[in-house]
């Protein structure tokens, strides 16, 4: 069957294509061979530059062009040219030579890919798509979705919760605090992401510029490749290398990502079971339907379905951290295909992040049930009572409340007041216990 949404093996490909189609930019074969192009046209760009030989300033204007104006026709051209060589980088340096033909320097093609291997291409056009990625879509998706929170937590800031530890009501909380958690945590993770370099390899068949070194001896090739990767491409070379980057640097942006996919999952769960216990309703939308056989129901959809993706994602980016930093002594090619899918758990993401921000934009706060629960759990007073009692010195406060309210399912407002009564204290002291309730029993935290 011809390659449809409906067709598609993927479900990135096919039911959420709409959703995730922007990453074609930067993670698809033609995405790979534009950044390939890229770089060989900014490699030979360099080496005029640098006076190994002259480009006229009409022949580098073409080039240029080429570059801002490649297109799915120039990368099919490639992919033909490959059916041949049977070798996909080889293939964009033949290319190359006939646009030199065109621009009306054919007497330059053997610059083009002068003393590379292909993964002096590879091992930079990836990290730079990479690097793309993450600045134009992944970080500023994250922080979006961490200002969401953030703008949630702010107008939840004053509403008190009954806490759960164990799965039992335990010392209240607030709502708006306890989603300031997951804003800390995001943030904390997007700045440890933030300080992972992009690295790149660069520096011939086996990391040690041989080629470039026996042809042009007295150049500084170790200055040239670092000028060239860190200051044309923007990137950070290794400077001791085997045919291939290490791939720790990008391996470590993978395990941030998880962490944060896993703050996430936490998140989504902790949602989940908030709309469960019926914190939050949920808007609903003119003609969806919640269930096939219940109508009454609206299920937490976008939640589990973000969920979801972030398990996907988590379990591809395991792979993708613990397999591409190990190679066999110089060079294997395993790296290769692995890294053609580095796009999916991204994609996997996407979908997680638009669900994710769908669902929080449809949670509508029940606060009256929220405030049900906690006037139904007095006993989570306990714990202030026993504290303030020791700060009094009072014999065995724990014990006494402990007897009063372990296992004990009929503490109210009544029993705890009672208790209070019949302790051997000062007015005053009785005063300021019989003043706190679950409601106000909620802490204190930093301002936000």
């Amino acid at each position: 069957m011809e390659l449809t949404p409906l067709t598609a093996i993927s479900p990135i490909d096919g039911r959420y294509r709409k959703q995730v189609n922007h990453l074609d930019e930067y993670f698809s074969e033609y995405a790979l061979i534009k950044y390939r192009v890229w770089v060989e046209l900014e490699y030979f760009f360099f080496l005029a530059d640098h006076k190994f030989f002259k480009i006229s300033p009409k022949s580098r204007v073409f080039l240029r062009k080429l570059l801002e104006d490649f297109s799915i026709v120039d990368a099919q051209q490639i992919k033909q040219i490959e059916a041949i060589t049977n070798h996909d980088v080889k293939a964009v340096e033949y290319f190359l030579k006939e646009q030199l033909d065109k621009a009306g320097i054919p007497e330059l093609k053997e610059w083009v890919h002068f003393g590379l291997t292909s993964q002096d291409i590879n091992n930079t056009s990836i990290p730079l798509s990479w690097k793309h990625c993450m600045e134009h879509e992944y970080l500023p998706s994250v922080i979006n979705l961490q200002n969401h929170l953030f703008q949630l937590a702010t107008n939840w800031k004053n509403i008190p919760l009954l806490a759960r530890t164990h799965g039992q009501p335990a010392s209240p909380t607030r709502l708006g605090k306890e989603i300031m958690v997951f804003v800390e945590r995001l943030h904390n993770q997007i700045e440890l992401f933030s300080s992972i370099p992009y690295s790149a390899k660069f520096g011939g068949a086996t990391g040690n510029f041989n080629a470039h070194q026996v042809a042009y001896p007295k150049k500084n090739w170790v200055s040239l490749g670092n000028e060239f990767v860190e200051g044309i491409l923007g990137l950070q070379r290794m400077q001791f290398t085997t045919q291939i980057e290490h791939y720790d640097n990008l391996a470590a942006h993978f395990d941030a990502i998880k962490r944060i996919n896993t703050i996430l999952i936490d998140l989504c769960r902790d949602i989940w079971t908030y709309i469960s216990m019926d914190y939050f309703k949920q808007k609903t939308k003119q003609g969806e339907v919640g269930s096939s056989a219940m109508p009454h129901k609206v299920n937490p959809i976008d939640f589990e379905n973000a969920e979801g993706n972030l398990g996907m994602a988590n379990a591809l980016l395991e792979h993708l951290s613990a397999k591409l930093p190990t190679s066999r002594l110089q060079r294997d090619l395993t790296d290769s295909t692995v890294l053609r899918n580095i796009g999916v758990p991204m994609a996997h993401i996407v979908i997680a992040f638009k669900s994710l921000e769908k669902g929080l934009g449809k949670l509508v706060l029940n606060e009256g049930k929220i405030k049900e629960d906690l006037d139904k759990n007095w006993a989570v007073v306990a714990e202030a009572i026993q504290t303030i009692l020791r700060r009094e010195k009072y014999p065995n406060p724990y014990e006494a409340l402990k007897d009063l309210t372990r296992g004990n399912h009929t503490i109210d407002k009544k029993a705890i007041h009672d208790f209070i009564t019949k302790l051997k204290v000062s007015a005053a002291i009785k005063k300021e216990l019989k003043a706190i309730t679950p409601l106000n029993y909620v802490g204190v935290n930093p301002e936000y």
